[in-house]
């Protein structure tokens, strides 16, 4: 997993171009103001979903995990921690191959604190459950890019 800010992209140079792709995206749309919902940027291989809620305890979250595609969650308006484990270290549970759904069960091992502009880049070994409110509920909306591996 990777984690930063889009305040200092140059810094990641080094990532693979479909998630350099989704940095030139962000910073070439008006983001906050976009539609919920997918919005294709290179068919299958990449796109964003976005998304908006209130958050929450972990008791009314699950863990995910993903096998074919990359997340990239990257924060708009709001702010949400995300409690993130290895995969190894979870009890791992059915896959749902049509959305690319890995359920896990298990104690977190970290978390991050993401606010407006953070970004979390999460590997198919990476487990983590989202939406989690830091101190009290909050609106968020957030962008997750899902690029094709």
């Amino acid at each position: 997993m990777i984690f930063g800010s889009t305040t200092n992209l140059e810094e990641y140079a080094f990532l693979e171009d479909k998630i350099k792709a989704c940095f030139d995206f962000y910073k070439e749309n008006d983001m906050e103001n976009m539609e919920i919902g997918i919005h294709k940027i290179d068919g299958d291989d990449l796109f964003v979903n976005i998304v908006e809620y209130d958050t929450t305890t972990p008791e009314n979250r699950f863990w995910e995990a993903h096998k074919e595609y990359l997340d990239l969650h990257l924060m708009l308006l709001g702010e949400e921690k995300i409690n993130l484990n290895f995969l190894k270290e979870m009890e791992v549970l059915d896959y749902d191959p049509e959305a690319d759904f890995q359920a896990a069960n298990g104690e977190k091992n970290s978390s991050v604190d993401l606010k407006v502009g953070d970004f979390l880049i999460c590997y198919p070994n990476d487990v983590h459950m989202t939406a989690l409110q830091i101190d009290d509920p909050v609106y968020t909306k957030k962008a997750i890019f899902k690029i094709k591996i």
